[in-house]
């Protein structure tokens, strides 16, 4: 039972009334519980067009309207068969793009593709290796007809586990080849000034350490072969900041994907929206600030909302606000 007689509870008392008139004289000055305000960055805001709802609710150029609207400086953009962007569109048509993202007032921040899933560069199939190869080459020149110079290359996986079409490879020849693709891929890419960023990818198999990746990068010696980092590809099992850190100035361009850890079926559904995760972003910010990276954060998500699907990229564009310290 409670007694307010006993010295215990007389300090206990005191304690809570010391506390009460803090938390009220908090109130009543006004103190502020936000952290103090942090240093604008210079990194710039993207999101991928895979979180916009593209082709089947929106026009590429209603997507382009939407990320400027929501505040983006830049919008990332994908290769596929069946789009816009495809083998079908030739260079008068990517350049209508650039001409249209222009008129709008955003940028062309990169340009990646799911194609090198079904057509790897390291495959034990030449056909499929074959295709892939001309299908990298094609998106080396609609970047470079879209303005940007960036292109996002998955140069070799040893294994896909979501294909079943798809024979592992063992490492020493995933390696070789991935090498020799690249090396192919680069006298047309140095032409037209795009650069190769060589992505990180936790379920492929490949490249899985920081000290692989800079080995591989460096093995070309040119400023046309990058990294392309993504945080959420190795989120699974290691840290972001981490890799940042060891990477350093080889980072041209970044995806934010956030990653939860928490009950999840280690499938792309781990892959959340920006904030809704487990990702120290802190720490990972801070880590590319250390690099001097002032490149773009390219959010990329695969599930567009079905109903309201702005809410997502508004949603969004404030997270990265608070994340860059513009809010």
């Amino acid at each position: 039972m409670f007694d307010p007689s006993s010295p215990l509870h007389r300090r206990e008392l005191l304690a809570y009334s010391a506390a009460a008139a803090f938390l009220a004289g908090s109130t009543v000055t006004g103190a502020d519980p936000k952290p103090a305000a942090r240093r604008r960055s210079a990194m710039k805001k993207s999101i991928n067009l895979w979180a916009f709802p593209y082709p089947s609710k929106m026009t590429l150029e209603q997507c382009l309207q939407l990320a400027k609207d929501a505040g983006f400086d830049g919008i990332e953009l994908n290769y596929d068969l069946e789009s816009d962007l495809s083998p079908k569109a030739g260079p008068k048509d990517f350049e209508a793009i650039r001409k249209t993202a222009e008129r709008i007032g955003i940028a062309i921040s990169g340009l990646c593709s799911f194609l090198f899933w079904p057509y790897p560069l390291s495959s034990n199939d030449p056909a499929r290796r074959g295709r892939g190869m001309e299908l990298a080459a094609k998106m080396v020149e609609a970047a470079h007809h879209l303005g940007t110079q960036n292109l996002l290359v998955v140069p070799g996986a040893v294994c896909i586990p979501w294909r079943t079409d798809h024979e592992p490879v063992p490492n020493d020849v995933c390696d070789k080849r991935a090498r020799e693709a690249v090396g192919k891929m680069l006298p047309l890419a140095e032409k037209h000034k795009v650069s190769l960023n060589i992505e990180n990818i936790f379920f492929n198999g490949y490249l899985m350490t920081p000290m692989e990746m800079i080995a591989f990068v460096d093995t070309f010696n040119s400023e046309f072969v990058k990294v392309h980092f993504d945080t959420g590809n190795i989120m699974e099992y290691q840290f972001p900041e981490h890799w940042i850190d060891q990477l350093g100035k080889r980072i041209k361009n970044v995806h934010l994907k956030e990653f939860t850890k928490k009950g999840t079926d280690h499938s792309l559904e781990a892959f959340r929206p920006l904030l809704d995760g487990t990702t120290n972003w802190p720490a990972v910010m801070e880590a590319f600030e250390k690099a001097g990276y002032a490149g773009y954060l390219t959010f990329e998500y695969f599930h567009p909302y079905q109903h309201y699907p702005e809410a997502l990229i508004y949603q969004t564009s404030d997270s990265l606000d608070r994340m860059l310290g513009i809010k």
